[in-house]
């Protein structure tokens, strides 16, 4: 799985120009028609975290796939995505119709109650699907489309009007109820594999005694995931035949024995970069893997 996408990546991929105001503005937003971005031999969206928030109204006959949950729907679907969680959508029939809007939380800092990440359709573990009537369709199409008309204004106060204009979006979801029909697609446990692989491997390789490797458990795992730990744990031994404190241990290990051999730092730097409190606990660990000492891996 790639890294996390960026809005700098998001508008180079999709739209081929950056908005110029876009390193500075920490709140950013935008608003989008879905088929003036999504074309015919669009790239296909990959399976990974954004550094935004995403809310659209995506129809048609799609898959969605977000954390190890995925939703099949036929019809129009409002869709919250937070910057915690991996997903990705199959359209199933072409080139669908829709909206979307993307920003960073600091566009709502200090103009709503509480954290956006709070909100239910946000939070980590929650639904974030909701299957719309023709009515509601209708409704939340037309706020859309008041962003999307704002947008383009001179009006100096526009982005307030566009903040009320997106929490009208969360209200109108927050009176529904979630999808439930979220099902376990077969590639879930895969996928779920691949992105904690991915997190694993973003923490290395360990460049500097300052460095710290902070996810060493299969809860810390879980918890950046938003899955249950026995789901993940499952997940990982059913696609790799594995225990996740496996992987973790035998990735820690490699990167001790790369950092003994191809550094000059002492042991003590070393285990602590590892994210070991104390220096025996680092050679405990290191002989159970290897059954040596670290110190049979210094080059002399």
């Amino acid at each position: 799985m790639a890294a996390t996408e960026t809005l700098e990546e998001f508008y180079r991929h999709k739209l081929n120009w950056l908005p110029d105001n876009l390193q500075q503005d920490m709140g950013h937003f935008n608003v989008f028609n879905m088929e003036n971005v999504v074309g015919p031999n669009a790239v296909p969206i990959k399976y990974t975290r954004r550094d935004f928030y995403k809310i659209a109204l995506i129809r048609g006959k799609n898959i969605y796939h977000y954390a190890d949950k995925s939703l099949e729907v036929d019809g129009s679907t409002l869709m919250f995505f937070n910057p915690q969680v991996p997903y990705t959508w199959e359209s199933g029939c072409g080139v669908g119709s829709g909206y979307f809007c993307i920003f960073k939380e600091g566009f709502f800092v200090e103009k709503m109650r509480g954290n956006v990440s709070d909100l239910p359709m946000f939070a980590a573990g929650g639904k974030p699907a909701y299957i719309l009537s023709e009515t509601q369709d209708e409704n939340l199409s037309s706020i859309f489309e008041k962003m999307l008309e704002e947008i383009e204004s001179d009006y100096p106060y526009k982005y307030d009007l566009i903040r009320n204009y997106v929490t009208e979006l969360i209200h109108s979801a927050l009176k529904m109820q979630p999808s439930e029909s979220l099902y376990q697609h077969p590639n879930a446990n895969s996928r779920i594999t691949s992105v904690f692989t991915e997190l694993l491997e973003r923490q290395f390789p360990i460049e500097s005694p300052s460095q710290r490797f902070s996810l060493r458990s299969a809860n810390d795992f879980a918890e950046q995931l938003s899955v249950h730990v026995n789901h993940l744990n499952r997940a990982i031994r059913e696609t790799t035949g594995k225990t996740t404190t496996t992987h973790i241990s035998e990735r820690i290990a490699n990167e001790a024995i790369a950092l003994l051999r191809h550094t000059n730092w002492n042991i003590s730097e070393i285990s602590y970069s590892l994210g070991f409190e104390e220096p025996a606990h680092f050679n405990n660990f290191f002989k159970k893997q290897t059954s040596q000492t670290p110190g049979s891996y210094r080059i002399v």
